[in-house]
């Protein structure tokens, strides 16, 4: 060992690793990763966000509806027209309103006035007064001569009044600076091009756009630091701009990984400071203005006796609301449905109002802390709740220092006292003061609203002790840790944790490398288990097998052993998939192996997939009586909390569909539980459903259908006086063998014997499609209900088409519970009228309007049958 040895100490280690560290602090990835860990306290907070923020969006729906993008400027006057009648506190509009709207059609006027040396009308000094009998239209201006004498209004000669009517019809920016102007309580965006100012503007900001100056600015204690600068502007156009309520900047700084977590609520340009869109919504939601923000430099924002914290640049660190249950944290409506009066404008009484772009192509969608890709119109109502709540997070001006310190203790930390400890001891340090970093970490940010930044001290800990644990590794303890690595803990530690991901297969790999004792009998014990709660009763015999050659009295482990043996052969289920993985019918047909059994039923092969699981084509050995049945693998379906619940629904099942002896409902034979495996034995059917025959190029004849559906009303009115209500009719449930001319009613799975004496309702059940308009309402139902269902069913059946139809399931569920269903005849109009008459009837909403019973409509449905073949 020489002097210049030292370079292979530990503490040298620690120290280049720090420094290293100490000069990449405002690298990328490290900025990256604090930003990151910033993400996930925002998602560990929790605030409410202000119920005075809603947000009308322009989506693909506003849009297939509306027009391309941009708009006419007449359809936002005609939404703030809406907006201001429904008493809205004030309309933020996302919107750059930069350049003025030319209408083709005013072009050509402006040249045909130009032709005909209409100056004065393009000019706007014709006084408005029409001779010939047209109209007079309205003017701002009158002609003011030298004299100084108002001049007496010349009349308009009527192809001057009509010139000039169609230049106010077709200026589209002036139709909404009059409903901005009648509102007035319209705030509309500008975008600055950031940057240090050179020298001075080309000219001063417009009069309308310098309203907004903010003046009240103190210096909080000599402060060097100021908002972000701007070095030119694009302000709203006169017409528009000069009729706002106010204006504020709408720019965004994406942080270094390009996600936006700031907002800046000053900009600087030149010797003047313009508020932020966000901050003059809330404030003139508040009825205050530009001369009631105080703007404390390099410290925050004062909003009347509101405070806001930013950091030295006066950006402040928005906070965003996470969604709950399902829903967006602010509501958001399309614009279309607004503007097309489906969502009332007294829903937006006294409220912040923010219009923007959401739909794809129409602007860019934002990366933040609690979405991927958020329109900006909904990152300003965050902005606008963050301010008006005071919830934004802060990093006060001793951050730093702390920063610092918390930096220093743990370089101190790897450098002297790290090289100390041995390697399990050094572990537990290290992993006890990482978890203390991120817990400082989030408990600030999810207690105090503070951003401590940690990343970078925490990336140093775990970095610089993988590089010592490493480096003492590769010089001083390679041959220990080496033989070690096949060690009978490392295997033991290996398979408990594949075990735990429920990788069984490898973990019995791993148990089989540790030498046999009685402590890893228990382990092999549990794994055994597992095996058979995953239905592997072959691999679970592999495993207890192994015991056995140890110990074979351990435990229950002979008994357990014969048990899974004779599971592994005549087991219907198996295999990991969740209950769903028929792996028995792979065998069923080879010499020398025995069907598999369920109950008294012999297997023969596999159907399907039903409602609640697979379906087997079985045969009673007693009898030679050939059934259907249908299984559920219930605990392997659902959690133990659940099970039994889920199992008095399935026999549930058996027992209501069991109690109807109909020749046109499928009879149910036996129902019962096998291991974990239940099962219904039921008639098995031929033929097929009508789903086939619903197409309108493969429809039945009518007489066909009707004789089909009267005979499912006879089935029905069966089952109503049983007080079984079917729940789900529609034409999968009911199968048909067209050979035979017999159709009959399947699937009474989600059927309920219905007690009058009760009065709770019923839960939603069945295809949205054939529902009656009180099950969608969640009413208590009976037979009108199914009834209504098969008049659906029939309608479907007779021209291939369904009554009703929507593009979502709210838009479908709104039509069946309030629009009359298509007019048939629409359709397919040689229906008989009779037919018609019986479809409408049984598509009444009103339950007393359709047919009182099944009985009422089968008699109908042969009695118009009967007119036809007369």
């Amino acid at each position: 060992m020489n002097k210049w040895s030292f370079w292979k100490k530990d503490w040298f280690v620690g120290l280049l690793v720090a420094l290293v560290f100490l000069f990449g602090a405002n690298s990328d990835l490290i900025q990256s990763l604090e930003r990151k860990a910033y993400d996930w306290g925002v998602l560990a907070s929790s605030r409410t966000p202000s119920d005075k923020i809603a947000v009308i969006a322009i989506d693909e729906q506003s849009i297939a509806n509306l027009g391309r993008w941009p708009w006419p400027r007449e359809i936002h006057a005609r939404m703030v027209d809406i907006l201001s009648a429904g008493h809205a506190k004030v309309i933020g509009y996302t919107a750059f309103f930069s350049e003025p709207q030319v209408d083709a059609g005013l072009v050509y006027i402006h040249k045909i006035a130009e032709l005909l040396g209409k100056q004065s009308l393009l000019s706007g000094e014709k006084p408005l007064e029409v001779a010939s009998g047209v109209p007079a239209l309205p003017t701002s201006q009158e002609v003011l001569p030298a004299s100084g004498v108002i001049a007496t209004p010349e009349p308009l000669s009527p192809l001057d009044a009509l010139l000039l009517e169609a230049m106010q019809n077709l200026d589209n920016d002036k139709k909404l600076s009059e409903s901005m102007a009648k509102a007035n309580d319209v705030l509309l965006a500008m975008f600055f091009e950031l940057g240090a100012p050179q020298g001075n503007p080309d000219r001063p900001l417009p009069d309308y756009v310098q309203r907004n100056n903010l003046t009240n600015l103190q210096s909080a204690g000599g402060a060097s630091t100021g908002p972000l600068l701007a070095r030119a502007a694009l302000p709203p156009i006169p017409v528009l701009g000069d009729k706002a309520l106010a204006i504020g900047h709408l720019n965004s700084t994406p942080d270094v990984d390009g996600a936006v977590r700031t907002e800046p609520l000053v900009i600087g340009y030149y010797d003047q400071h313009y508020p932020s869109l966000s901050l003059m919504l809330a404030a003139r939601s508040l009825n205050l203005g530009p001369k009631d923000i105080r703007v404390n430099l390099g410290e925050g924002v004062q909003l009347g006796n509101l405070k806001i914290a930013t950091d030295p640049t006066l950006q402040m660190h928005t906070y965003f609301y996470k969604d709950r249950d399902g829903r967006p944290a602010f509501p958001v409506d399309s614009f279309y449905d607004v503007y097309t009066g489906k969502i009332p404008a007294e829903k937006y009484r006294d409220k912040i109002v923010l219009i923007g772009a959401s739909a794809a192509g129409v602007g860019s969608l934002q990366v933040t802390p609690v979405s991927a890709g958020m329109a900006p119109v909904v990152t300003l109502a965050h902005s606008v709740s963050s301010i008006l709540q005071g919830d934004f997070f802060v990093s006060p001006g001793w951050t730093g220092f702390a920063e610092a310190g918390v930096f220093l203790l743990v370089a101190l930390y790897l450098i002297l006292l790290l090289p100390r400890l041995n390697a399990a001891v050094g572990a537990v340090v290290t992993g006890g003061l990482f978890v203390a970093l991120l817990g400082a970490h989030f408990v600030l940010m999810t207690t105090q609203a503070m951003w401590l930044q940690l990343m970078l001290p925490a990336a140093l800990l775990l970095t610089g002790h993988l590089l010592l644990t490493t480096k003492r590794f590769l010089v001083t303890e390679k041959g220990k840790q080496k033989s070690d690595a096949d060690s009978a803990e490392s295997n033991r530690m290996l398979g408990l944790a594949f075990q735990g991901q429920g990788q069984l297969d490898i973990a019995f790999d791993k148990f089989r490398k540790v030498p046999m004792d009685d402590s890893l009998m228990e382990v092999l014990y549990n794994l055994g288990l597992d095996f058979e709660r995953k239905r592997q009763f072959n691999k679970a015999e592999s495993v207890f097998k192994y015991m056995a050659e140890y110990n074979p009295k351990f435990r229950d482990l002979e008994q357990r052993l014969a048990q899974v043996h004779a599971m592994s052969e005549t087991v219907i289920l198996g295999g990991g998939g969740g209950g769903r993985t028929n792996a028995s019918t792979m065998v069923l047909d080879k010499a020398g192996v025995s069907k598999p059994m369920l109950g008294r039923y012999e297997i023969e092969k596999e159907l399907g997939k039903g409602a609640m699981g697979v379906v087997y084509y079985g045969k009673d050995p007693k009898i030679g009586r050939v059934v259907a049945i249908k299984t559920m693998a219930l605990a392997q379906e659902f959690e133990a909390d659940e099970l039994q619940d889920v199992k008095e629904r399935f026999f549930r099942e058996a027992e209501t569909a069991g109690r109807l002896n109909h020749p046109n409902i499928v009879a149910i034979y036996d129902a019962g539980e096998e291991h974990d495996l239940a099962y219904i034995a039921m008639e098995f059917l031929k033929g097929k459903d009508l789903v086939p025959y619903t197409k309108p190029d493969n429809l039945l004849p009518l007489p066909k259908v009707m004789g089909i559906i009267a005979r499912v009303a006879d089935a029905l009115d069966y089952a109503h006086k049983q007080n079984v209500v079917h729940r789900d009719i529609k034409p999968a449930n009911i199968m048909y063998d067209i050979e035979t001319d017999m159709p009959k009613v399947t699937d009474f799975g989600i059927a309920r014997i219905t007690d009058s004496s009760k009065t709770k309702t019923g839960m939603v059940l069945g295809t949205p499609s054939y529902m009656s308009p009180e099950q969608l309402a969640g009413k208590k139902i009976g037979g009108s209900s199914d009834l209504f269902s098969l008049g659906v069913s029939l309608y479907q059946l007779a021209c291939g088409k369904l009554p009703f139809e929507g593009d979502s399931m709210a838009q479908l569920m709104y039509r069946i519970a309030n629009e009359p269903h298509t007019d048939i005849l629409s359709i397919k109009p040689d229906l008989p009228p009779c037919l018609v008459a019986i479809i409408n009837k049984a598509l009444a909403k009103q339950i007393e309007e359709r047919y009182a019973n099944g009985a009422e409509l089968a008699e109908a449905l042969r009695q118009c049958a009967a007119s036809l073949q007369g």
